[in-house]
């Protein structure tokens, strides 16, 4: 999704009222409720949150000139910079060290890059369509988000075709964005 993205991209800037500032802290909690304790560190009370509008319906967030978060549709997503600091809000897979290069590349996850020896998928079936903070194998943080194509049954279960629609990862055009 920002593979290719530049400051070119960026169509308009403006200010967020409050009332659609605590619009969007609970929409986002809403979508990630292991928010709830951190989201006012996030999105402080008296900030500021900017509305940056950008090509191919992609609205980005930013606070204290930080992008917090984006928006594509519906869903509300992360920023790979908010998952460092908060790692423990957002549902979480593994891949294998053998994805790793073509995770950093923009490529999406095939399933058995998921269920491989080195990966791991929480016990816990996690839907299609849900948001999903990407680590590697033996690293600490987490080096994408993406979007489950298939939830994580169907992954274990199927272990064919792709799995996981990379949208952010490290060193994209949204990671490297300067305010």
């Amino acid at each position: 999704m920002f593979k290719k993205f530049t400051k070119d991209d960026v169509h308009s800037r403006s200010n967020i009222k409050s009332s659609a500032q605590r619009g969007l802290k609970s929409k986002f909690v809403g979508q990630f409720e292991a928010l709830e304790p951190a989201i006012d560190s996030i999105i402080p009370k008296k900030s500021q949150a900017i509305l940056i509008k950008c090509e191919d319906k992609i609205q980005l967030y930013s606070v204290e000139n930080e992008i917090v978060l984006f928006q594509h549709f519906d869903d509300l997503i992360p920023a790979l910079k908010i998952v460092h600091k908060y790692p423990q809000c957002f549902p979480r897979v593994q891949v294998d060290r053998g994805a790793i290069k073509f995770v950093l590349s923009g490529a999406n996850i095939m399933c058995p890059g998921l269920t491989s020896a080195g990966a791991k998928l929480p016990e816990e079936n996690i839907e299609n369509e849900s948001i999903v903070s990407i680590y590697a194998e033996g690293k600490e943080n987490a080096l994408a988000v993406g979007k489950l194509v298939m939830s994580t049954d169907e992954i274990k279960s199927v272990n064919k075709g792709i799995g996981i629609e990379v949208l952010h990862y490290l060193g994209d055009g949204l990671w490297n964005l300067k305010e």
